[in-house]
C-alpha cells in the first residue's frame, strides 16, 4: 500500500513484486501500477508456476521462481538492459545549484561539487553578499568591513583583487549569480537561486495563521541547520546570527502552538526535539517540550529530559538551572 501511494513521486524503471502479500496481493498490485506508471516494467517472484499465466495477464515483463538464484537475475536484468539500451537515450538531469548559510557556509555547483574559495576573504565577501541581495553596498563599507585596520589606497586595492577573484570562481562554477558594479559599490543579484537566508528574509511571520499556512514555514524550518555560517568567525554576522535564530524560534512556536490546538502532539514533540538538537537550552523550549510530557502524563520523560536539561545547564554556565523550572518539574511530577 505504501508502495503503491508514492508510486508518482518514485516513477520506478522496474518493481519486483512477490505474488503472495497482506492486503493487496501481487497480481492487484502490478494491475495497479500497470495503471497508474506504464513505463514501469514488473517482474513477478513466486514459488508456483501456475501464477506466471495471471502474471502475464497483468502486463508483466517477466518473472522469477523461487527460490530465487543469481542465474534468474542475470537472465532478467539482461533483458532489462536490452530493452533500455533499444529505448531513447536517458537525458542527465543536472542537480541545482546548492547554496546553504545556516549551519555554516556550503556551497556547491551544479555537479554537486563543493565550491573551494581562493582565499578566505573571497569567501568572507561571498557570505556578507549573501546576506545583502540587491543592495548597493559602497566598496568603503566593504573594505571597513574586510580591512578595518589597512590604508585606505591597500584596502580598495585588496577589494579589487578579491572581487576579480570572487567573480572568477562564480564564473567557472557556473553558479548563476551575478555581481554587478554600481557608481561606488556592488549589488548582489541572486538571479534565479533560491538560498536558505535569502528564503528567511523573505518570509512574513504574519502569513502563518493555521495549518494550511504552515507549509512555508515548514519548509524554512528544514533549511535551518544552525546559527549562520557556524564556526566562521565574520565579525559582522554577530546581530544577523541573532535575528535568524529568534526568526526560527517563533516559527517553531508558532507551529508548536498549531500543533497542540490540531492534537498533532507527537508532531509538536519532534518539532520540538530538532529545535533542541540546535539550541538544546533554550529554556523557553524545553519548558514547552516538557509540558507536552505532562500533558500525556508522560511524568517519567518529563524527569529524564530535565535531568539532561539540567546537566547541560550546569556544565555550560557552571550554575544551577533557573529556580522557576526546577519548581514547576516538581510541581508537574508530584501531581
Amino acid at each position: 500500500m505504501e508502495a503503491l501511494a508514492c508510486l508518482p513521486d518514485l516513477c520506478p524503471d522496474v518493481a519486483f513484486l512477490d505474488v503472495e502479500m497482506p492486503k493487496m496481493n501481487g497480481l492487484e498490485l502490478g494491475s495497479k501500477i500497470t495503471e497508474l506508471s506504464e513505463h514501469t516494467k514488473i517482474v513477478f517472484t513466486t514459488a508456483y508456476k501456475q501464477y506466471a499465466l495471471d502474471a502475464f495477464k497483468v502486463y508483466a515483463f517477466d518473472y522469477i521462481l523461487k527460490p530465487v538464484t543469481p542465474a534468474a537475475i542475470e537472465r532478467v536484468t539482461n533483458r532489462l538492459v536490452k530493452q533500455l539500451q533499444m529505448a531513447a537515450p536517458i537525458k542527465h538531469i543536472e542537480k541545482n545549484v546548492s547554496i546553504q548559510c545556516f549551519g555554516g557556509l556550503d556551497v556547491r555547483n551544479s555537479r554537486g561539487e563543493v565550491v573551494r574559495w581562493p582565499t578566505r576573504k573571497s569567501e568572507e565577501l561571498f557570505a556578507y553578499f549573501l546576506c545583502h541581495p540587491r543592495q548597493d553596498i559602497s566598496k568603503w563599507h566593504l573594505t571597513d568591513l574586510l580591512w578595518p585596520e589597512m590604508d585606505e589606497s591597500r584596502a580598495t586595492h585588496n577589494l579589487h583583487n578579491t572581487m576579480y577573484r570572487l567573480k572568477k570562481i562564480m564564473k567557472e562554477q557556473e553558479l548563476g549569480i551575478d555581481i554587478q558594479k554600481t557608481g561606488e559599490g556592488y549589488m548582489f543579484h541572486p538571479m534565479d537561486q533560491t538560498y536558505d537566508v535569502l528564503a528567511f528574509q523573505q518570509y512574513d511571520l504574519s502569513s502563518l495563521t493555521d495549518r494550511q499556512s504552515a507549509g512555508g514555514a515548514e519548509n524554512l524550518c528544514a533549511m535551518y541547520k544552525g546559527s549562520l555560517f557556524n564556526r566562521k568567525d565574520f565579525l559582522w554576522k554577530a546581530p544577523l546570527e541573532e535575528r535568524y535564530r529568534k526568526k526560527y524560534t517563533e516559527l517553531v512556536g508558532k507551529l508548536v502552538e498549531l500543533d497542540i490546538a490540531a492534537q498533532e502532539l507527537p508532531r509538536a514533540v519532534r518539532r520540538l526535539e530538532e529545535y533542541l538538537a540546535v539550541y538544546p537550552l533554550h529554556e523557553e523550549m524545553n519548558v514547552a517540550l516538557m509540558d507536552i510530557y505532562a500533558r500525556g502524563e508522560q511524568k517519567q520523560k518529563i524527569v529524564q529530559h530535565y535531568a539532561k536539561f539540567a546537566a547541560d545547564y550546569r556544565k555550560e554556565w557552571e550554575m544551577e538551572p533557573p529556580q522557576e523550572i526546577s519548581e514547576r518539574v516538581t510541581r508537574i511530577v508530584g501531581q
